[in-house]
């Protein structure tokens, strides 16, 4: 998949309200850099917010998500 086609995959799933971390992009969109593509959307304009979050294993990951998005999914 081409990086562009991943970047409005991602934007637009951020757009609907989703969050989105590193693993659920790669299984969703196969992106395995999140961070590179949400550095490229921003760089469109589209502000997007970040937090780590701890998973069930203990593990801390970075997730992402629009503010003011439309609540979906």
């Amino acid at each position: 998949m081409e990086i562009q086609s991943q970047n409005k995959l991602i934007k637009n799933y951020l757009k609907n309200g989703n969050s989105i971390s590193g693993l659920e992009a790669l299984n969703r969109f196969g992106c395995m850099c999140l961070p590179r593509r949400i550095c490229d959307i921003k760089e469109t304009g589209f502000p997007i917010e970040s937090q780590w979050i701890k998973t069930p294993s203990g593990k801390r990951i970075k997730e992402y998500w629009m503010p003011n998005a439309e609540s979906g999914e």
